[in-house]
């Protein structure tokens, strides 16, 4: 592939930092957004804006079709089979903390129990804790070992007649470990238990076929996808979503509405209270549609081989620890400089242009289990060069070189 042409449609990439040219290694938190959907957003607010599934007029017509396909493309994306289970959040949080409470208040009572992972973000965590501590229910931890893997083995030990759900990261945000996704959900369903995925970094980790891996719900977030930030989707399986209760209250997630009593509307709409981020929505829509084009498997082959060259090259580093050695990982690199506080070396790199992560990565319990006060993170993706990852390995040279 031609990366500078690549690197050309996301404007960003051209600009400087503390006059060095930036060097963007910090897309596990977000990604950079092509032209395209910048233009997107541009040509919405500048031809189309309109509030959507409420007006007549021609203006909101057009609003509410833009927002409807996205829907389909989204489903396209995740090959869901109807467009009714694809809901329209503020992001993955939003997307798990609709599922901890809306099927949480239905189906976990006192003394049932939820399984989460350890290698959880804190909003896999934090959602489920609050659900266990408002029905009196039980958070269970399936443990990883420390070449940051899932004790796979454990989880049938876990799994009792009081599990209601079973709830795991696709891709870890800070040991870039890839879940054996599939073989979860089938030793779940095995025990009749729903799955809900965290799929904020795995969705642009290959091809996410929701009806192949089988998963009950699947979350993420169109920032880390190329698209733009507070609009995210949550897929269900419809026998699920239809009973669920609704998550919030308000317009457009009614059917009827008296004083006496509130019927609420149909699938998707009972999930998606209030205005929607109907611009948010076309700008994913035309993410979708870049990344889709470019090659998703094309994409996941070339930051595999960023993974592969980055990993070799800070291997050669004296003194770096790496963290998170799974057989499987995405375009994840998170290490330590011996004796070098991880905020020290990204603040330094930071000044020679270089964007990584420091510090617990929303995860604490990650780096609890590795007794350490955080790490430097690198993520690449497709638009990131092999000369990025150089100019990284010679800047870690210079901070030990600082540091003595």
């Amino acid at each position: 592939m031609n990366i500078k042409t690549l690197r050309a449609d996301f404007p960003i990439l051209s600009r400087e930092v503390y006059g060095k040219p930036l060097v963007y290694l910090d897309n596990g938190a977000t990604t950079q957004k092509p032209t395209c959907v910048l233009k997107t957003i541009e040509k919405f607010y500048n031809q189309i804006n309109s509030n959507i599934h409420r007006g007549v007029h021609r203006l909101s017509d057009e609003s509410t079709q833009e927002y409807e396909n996205a829907r389909e493309v989204v489903r396209k994306f995740l090959n869901a089979r109807k467009t009714s289970e694809i809901i329209f959040t503020s992001g993955t949080t939003a997307s798990i903390n609709l599922v901890a409470y809306s099927f949480g208040e239905v189906f976990v009572n006192q003394d049932d129990e939820v399984i989460v992972t350890e290698m959880e973000h804190h909003s896999n965590i934090v959602p489920w804790q609050l659900l266990c501590e408002r029905k009196g229910a039980k958070l269970k931890v399936l443990p990883f070992n420390d070449a940051g893997e899932l004790e796979l083995d454990k989880l049938p030990e876990l799994i009792t007649p009081k599990t209601r759900i079973i709830t795991v990261t696709h891709v870890s945000n800070t040991l870039g470990t890839v879940n054996p996704i599939a073989e979860i959900v089938r030793i779940a369903h095995s025990h009749n238990i729903p799955v809900l995925v965290d799929g904020a970094q795995g969705v642009k980790h290959g091809i996410v076929d929701v009806q192949e891996i089988d998963a009950d719900f699947y979350a993420f977030s169109g920032h880390k996808i190329y698209g733009p930030t507070g609009i995210g989707v949550l897929y269900g399986k419809e026998e699920w979503l239809e009973r669920m209760v609704p998550w919030q209250g308000g317009g457009d997630m009614i059917s009827t509405v008296t004083f006496e009593k509130t019927t609420y509307n149909e699938l998707p709409f009972k999930f998606e209270a209030g205005t929607a981020n109907y611009i948010g929505a076309a700008g994913l829509a035309s993410a979708l549609e870049y990344y889709m084009n470019f090659g998703r498997e094309k994409a996941t082959a070339y930051e595999d081989e960023l993974l592969k060259y980055a990993t070799k090259r800070l291997k050669e580093i004296d003194g770096l620890t790496i963290y998170g050695n799974a057989t499987k990982k995405a375009a994840i690199v998170s290490f330590l400089l011996k004796d070098i506080h991880p905020y020290d070396t990204g603040m330094i790199l930071d000044k020679m242009g270089i964007a990584v992560r420091t510090g617990n990565h929303c995860t604490q319990p990650v780096i609890d289990h590795y007794r350490i006060d955080g790490t430097v993170r690198a993520s690449f993706a497709f638009y990131n060069t092999f000369e990025e990852i150089d100019i990284l390995v010679d800047a870690l040279a210079k901070v030990k070189e600082m540091f003595g």
